[in-house]
């Protein structure tokens, strides 16, 4: 038999148990799960049911993206991706600074054949290859590299300390990340036209109006957390279903109207060999909840 707790410990259990629901929620979620593999600049959890986290974690460079970074960035997302039991992912940084460029100290030494033959930013583009959904929670700085690194991601949250812009030309270059082009995607020529020529930051509640973000949350709610609970949503769906969605709406930046609207009916029509959609169906019909088997 277990001898009962003294009084002595059982404060001592109460305090601990206080002291982790009083942590901050990215520290919280660091310590749901062990990691399965350790980072030198970012971190991994899992803080909720078919959830990942990715977080950036140079605090003192601001999160400047540099190559190290990405390369272990596309390592875990990589990792998720594979990994049936994560269904949708969420990509953050710190309350100050989602990411706030890319390493400029990294750059500035580099010359053109160094660049080209080196495929020079070109691994940055690994991330759009992934097929499950990935949410940005954005707060602070999301500049440059940044920006392009939140453009990447199929959703994005912003709190309203959030702050975007590609600031590039100030140094004497342009976006090298797909800046010019998802932006121009995302808002229309001119005002990316104006952004990429001024370098001009612009608000979270810009970036709102123009559709760049999916919202900003209230003061009082927590990026984060707002990101892990969508991601939660996403996840509770059949994960064939969420990926065909991804890949149709992916669809429409590629293709003419009647091309996309092919594609869309072809993937709606694939689901219907889907063990899912009969489960998904049959449950609408007899008013239940669904019991989703990912397949």
């Amino acid at each position: 038999l277990q001898r009962p707790l003294s009084s002595t410990a059982a404060a001592v259990l109460r305090n601990k148990r206080a002291f982790k629901q009083s942590l901050p929620l990215s520290v919280r979620l660091m310590s749901t799960e062990q990691q399965q593999k350790q980072y030198e600049f970012i971190l991994t959890s899992r803080p909720a049911d078919g959830v990942g986290l990715i977080t950036l974690n140079r605090p003192k460079a601001l999160n400047a993206l540099s190559t190290p970074l990405f390369t272990e960035l596309n390592d875990a997302v990589k990792a998720f991706d594979e990994d049936d039991s994560v269904r949708a992912l969420v990509l953050t940084g710190s309350e100050r600074a989602f990411a706030a460029g890319a390493d400029i100290k990294e750059m500035k030494d580099k010359q053109f054949s160094d660049v080209f033959k080196g495929k020079f930013l070109e691994s940055w583009s690994l991330l759009t290859t992934v097929r499950k959904p990935i949410i940005a929670a954005v707060s602070g700085y999301a500049l440059g590299g940044g920006c392009e690194l939140a453009l990447m991601c199929d959703i994005i949250l912003a709190s309203p300390s959030a702050v975007f812009g590609q600031p590039e030309i100030s140094i004497g270059v342009i976006p090298g990340g797909g800046g010019t082009q998802r932006l121009a995607h995302a808002i229309g020529k001119s005002r990316t036209m104006e952004l990429v020529l001024t370098g001009r930051n612009f608000t979270a509640q810009e970036a709102a109006d123009w559709g760049v973000v999916s919202r900003v949350v209230a003061k009082e709610e927590n990026v984060l957390e707002e990101a892990v609970k969508l991601a939660q949503t996403i996840a509770s769906k059949s994960a064939i279903a969420v990926q065909a969605g991804k890949e149709a709406v992916n669809a429409a930046y590629e293709h003419t109207l009647n091309e996309g609207l092919r594609y869309e009916r072809r993937l709606f029509h694939s689901l219907f060999a889907t063990k899912d959609q009969k489960e998904g169906m049959a449950a609408f019909a007899e008013k239940r909840k669904p019991t989703w088997t990912h397949s």
